[in-house]
């Protein structure tokens, strides 16, 4: 647990004017004692001195409890049409101002930066609070504690009460609200143009060697280059070794910040030297930019401290996730020290006939694509998706090559609408019915190549999930997901089967081992990434006050530690800094830990899918809606959330 060195405000309200409402309360409803005495205390915590004195506090209380069973979820149905109404049209809105950030409608400008950054509904809590709604639903629909959403089984009801009651635990102002939204897209917008024009990349024998037009987004069109040249043989090695040096360049910040989002110069990062037209010329440094942009979200975050009590760690993991940090963490260090990883890191090593290097962390050879031409691939992808209007009138056929009836099929394409983005692409959920979710992925001017399509389905798992946990689920206030993890489960499922989905069967014998396989190694990358962005975040809460240099030197040292630690027993190298590339944490802060639970919920989901009714299983457990993580996997495989299925399914392998 990191201590939180700002402090809530101070209480308005009495302890003997709590307890005086509390009990004429319970005089009125005897039976809901407990409730009542959450609701007025969480009520009496938000309370400010601008919102009355102990009397009208006392007099609000006594006036607003709902005692009759009936009139209460009257009343919740109506909150929830009301709240669907605000939220999804906020979400719309939000959607249209930042439409020129997210997708590729032409050049941008200072002025599409501005209003990406405004959120419209950063007033709307203190409206809440200026119209005592927020301690209306927080006297009769308190929050309850994980234990306690433990316990409530199958009342769906109970649990959309409980859904209300985590919506005004904290009284964050606009201001802050809308400084931590001005950070979050400020870095959005960096992250979505760092471009590296691959074509003019150089070897460390100073020879180009990627094809002239290649752009690649860091980290994730660079990751997704080195997965793409396993099979390229020597000359795929010399590609990912140069691109690996490339990644360096940017964790360290000495790459010429000339050459990002430009192809007017060469580079070799080797060297880190720049040439035009054959000659060399002084480049210079980006220097800190990166974790400026980190430092700002840090602070946004961090100013919320004060209004909620604890961290943005603890908010992230304990509320949002709800799972604590400290469990995340056991759960990952459990997995990342595995002997069975030592034995998969052998089986790669044998695989690739050479020692392991740092960028194998991205090994894709398991996977059936692996063996086939990517460029073959991309030939099929560009023909039948050569630009979004195109892919978009492919949804339904997606969906029923994966086994949705028609008419189910053509409901949930319906409610999606594919975009040309501008960065590596994402899933844009709709917040009211009515409302489309929107799947951002990059499709060049030749039509949407192999690696962008693998991308798309992807997205395109997020989008389905979205649909279904909002259109179909039974309220308002459950629709989505227990947390980001289960959203990129179904995203994982989906985009694991994206070569069934172009008609390419797999008849390889041993398809179950090298799925397991596959995701085993899959894990142990995105685990060790999650650590370090947990333990980067623990830094900058023990040093707020630190510089971007600072942290850059901070964020290679635990970079090098956590790979010496839980990498270089597998590897047998030391003192990599590769963990340090990942564009989240720069743009998502805190979101990597749900990549991790994502590729352990899906393995259990795809082990409980397997021999099922897949497109029927799928529609009835991502109806569950915003559960608990540990009741939405009991209700949807039975099983409770662990690392030990995959390592036992790794321990099976002959």
């Amino acid at each position: 647990m990191i201590a939180c060195t700002n402090t809530s405000k101070k209480a308005v309200i009495s302890p003997q004017s709590i307890e005086q409402v509390i009990t004429s309360l319970s005089e009125k409803d005897p039976a809901n004692r407990g409730l009542i005495e959450k609701g007025v205390h969480q009520a009496a915590r938000l309370w400010q001195a601008s919102d009355g004195d102990g009397d009208t506090f006392i007099r609000y209380c006594q006036g607003n409890y709902i005692a009759d069973p009936v009139e209460k979820e009257q009343i919740f149905l109506k909150i929830s049409d009301y709240l669907e109404a605000i939220w999804g049209h906020f979400n719309e809105m939000s959607l249209q101002l930042q439409r020129n950030v997210h997708e590729e409608t032409g050049p941008m400008h200072d002025v599409d930066e501005v209003f990406a950054a405004y959120n419209p509904g950063t007033h709307v809590s203190d409206d809440f609070y200026d119209n005592k709604l927020a301690f209306f639903i927080a006297l009769n629909f308190p929050a309850l504690s994980l234990e306690e959403k433990e316990t409530l089984g199958d009342n769906r009801l109970a649990w959309a009460y409980a859904r209300l009651g985590d919506r005004f635990t904290s009284r964050i102002p606009a201001g802050v609200q809308q400084a931590y939204s001005t950070a979050l897209s400020d870095a959005d917008v960096y992250i979505a143009d760092y471009n590296i024009y691959a074509g003019h990349l150089l070897n460390r024998n100073g020879d180009q060697i990627f094809p002239e037009d290649m752009i690649l987004l860091a980290h994730w069109n660079l990751r997704d280059e080195i997965k793409a040249d396993y099979n390229q043989g020597a000359e795929g090695l010399d590609k990912q070794q140069t691109i690996y040096e490339a990644m360096k360049r940017i964790i360290s910040q000495e790459i010429p910040k000339e050459v990002i989002n430009s192809g007017d110069y060469e580079w070799n990062p080797f060297t880190n030297t720049m040439y035009q037209s054959g000659k060399e010329v002084a480049g210079t440094a980006e220097n800190t930019v990166r974790y400026e942009k980190f430092i700002t979200n840090f602070k946004a975050l961090q100013a919320m401290d004060a209004y909620t009590g604890n961290t943005y760690i603890d908010r992230n993991f304990s509320e949002d996730m709800e799972v604590s940090v400290e469990d995340a963490e056991a759960l990952f260090k459990k997995y990342l020290t595995a002997p069975e990883l030592k034995e998969v890191g052998k089986i790669v090593s044998r695989r690739l006939g050479r020692n392991l290097e740092a960028f194998d962390i991205w090994y894709d050879g398991f996977k059936p694509r692996s063996n086939l031409n990517e460029e073959a691939l991309s030939e099929q992808t560009r023909a039948l998706y050569p630009d979004a209007e195109a892919m978009e009138k492919q949804l339904p056929v997606i969906l029923s090559t994966l086994g949705f009836a028609k008419e189910r099929a053509d409901y949930l394409a319906a409610k999606i609408e594919v975009d040309d983005a501008r960065g590596s692409g994402h899933a844009w959920g709709a917040g009211m019915k009515g409302a489309k979710s929107h799947l951002r992925t990059r499709i060049p001017a030749g039509g949407m190549d192999y690696k962008g399509y693998n991308i798309a389905i992807h997205e395109f798992g997020h989008n389905v999930e979205q649909t279904l946990s909002l259109y179909d689920v039974d309220y308002y206030l459950l629709s989505g997901v227990p947390n980001t993890a289960f959203t990129e489960a179904l995203a994982f499922v989906f985009q694991k089967r994206d070569l069934d989905i172009l008609g390419i069967e797999n008849k390889d014998p041993e398809k179950e081992a090298m799925d397991v396989l596959d995701k085993a190694w899959q894990l142990y990358e995105i685990a060790g990434v999650s650590m370090l962005d947990i333990a980067v975040w623990k830094w900058l809460y023990a040093n707020p006050e630190a510089s971007p240099e600072q942290l850059k030197e901070a964020v290679t040292r635990l970079s090098k530690e956590i790979w010496n630690e839980y990498f270089a027993p597998v590897f047998g190298i030391q003192d990599e800094p590769i963990l340090g590339i990942y564009s989240h944490m720069v743009s998502y802060p805190l979101y990597l830990s749900a990549y991790s639970f994502g590729q352990l919920i899906e393995f259990q989901l795809e082990q409980y899918l397997n021999g099922q009714d897949f497109a029927g299983e799928v529609d009835r457990i991502f109806r569950l809606g915003r559960l608990t993580p540990n009741q939405w996997m009991m209700q949807a495989t039975g099983q409770p959330l662990s690392v030990e299925p995959l390592l036992e399914a790794v321990r099976k392998i002959k």
